[in-house]
């Protein structure tokens, strides 16, 4: 069985399904309102698998992994809600899912220190070759090097920060910066206020300015049609060789193939990276590289952060179950008080 029914389940009990696993104080605080089907196992699902899974349940908590589109929901005619542990969402078709009539959520705010906290720490890892380096003293290098010739990295201490996405965890990475002394850019779909700005620190300007100034450019920007290979082979033409580039935005915003080969050519300085397109597999070219940092998708991997995603995905769940709005509700023109 890919799945396995709750020990409490009884036929009055909404049926849910818990597409990934969850902490199992989550489960148990479900298993009191619900008959859950659950994947603790956490095995990732075929689309036919999860077409078949979304069938005759009322509600779903999924992950990144469970694409929610109109061929998952051919059969979900009691589905009422899909309540992502997930900030992003790109996972939905939210146009199917709206068209279906089912409740689209997400989980937002919770995990924006964490994320900012990890995106500034990969950004150093990145710019003072910081993993590069672990890897010397590990294979017992560490004697041949001498002070011209160590792995020499980048001062992020009074350099300029360029973030593409001023959301809440770009905001974040600004504030942090700050403590770095380093000039803060932005580029975004709009200005922020100017209390923001001043908070930040932050100054807009355009994509193309933001890419040939800034010492580090950081992506935080959500992942639309609009937004797919917002950095490419153009792009990173346009910033400095000395450059690093740090995405923790999502897959797809970077041209990986393009990403690699600039690397390579040492067209830019270094990369790190916490999300891939078509992950979890990478591009075999980045996997060959040192001047790139990897992550698997862990900026918001606390357990506290985690613990708190799920509580709100569950929250979501329970609250449009009990015919209420839930707290993040993605599609908001299907709830009717």
């Amino acid at each position: 069985m890919n799945t396995q029914a709750s020990p409490q389940s009884t036929t009055q009990k909404p049926k849910i399904f818990v597409a990934r696993a969850i902490f199992p104080e989550a489960l148990a605080k479900l298993e009191e309102f619900f008959e859950v089907r659950s994947n603790q196992e956490d095995r990732i699902f075929s689309s036919e698998e999860l077409q078949k899974e979304l069938s005759g349940v009322a509600g779903a908590l999924v992950a990144g992994s469970e694409r929610i589109d109109a061929k998952a929901l051919e059969d979900a005619k009691d589905l009422k809600i899909v309540a992502n542990i997930s900030v992003g969402y790109n996972n939905f078709d939210v146009q199917a899912i709206t068209a279906a009539g089912v409740m689209a959520t997400n989980t937002p705010d919770v995990l924006t220190d964490t994320t900012a906290d990890f995106g500034f720490g990969l950004l150093m890892a990145t710019a003072r070759r910081i993993t590069e380096s672990e890897h010397w003293v590990r294979a017992g290098k560490w004697d041949k090097w001498s002070i011209v010739n160590n792995p020499l990295g980048m001062d992020l201490h009074h350099s300029t920060i360029g973030i593409i996405g001023m959301g809440r965890i770009g905001q974040g990475i600004a504030k942090r910066a700050l403590g770095f002394g380093m000039k803060v850019i932005y580029h975004n779909r709009s200005h922020l206020s100017d209390a923001d700005e001043k908070a930040c620190g932050a100054t807009y300007v355009s994509k193309e300015e933001l890419l040939r100034t800034a010492d580090h450019v950081v992506l935080v920007l959500p992942y639309t049609s609009e937004s797919h290979h917002t950095i490419g082979t153009k792009e990173i033409a346009m910033m400095k060789p000395t450059a690093t580039l740090i995405n923790i935005a999502r897959g797809g915003i970077v041209d990986d193939a393009a990403l690699a080969q600039a690397l390579r050519e040492n067209k830019i300085f270094a990369a790190g990276l916490d999300v891939f397109e078509g992950e979890p597999s990478v591009h075999p070219e980045l996997l060959k590289l040192s001047n790139v940092v990897l992550a698997p998708h862990i900026a918001s991997a606390t357990e506290k952060t985690r613990r708190a995603m799920v509580d709100l995905a569950v929250e979501n769940l329970r609250a449009a179950l009990d015919g209420k709005k839930p707290p993040s509700l993605i599609n908001t023109e299907l709830f009717k008080a």
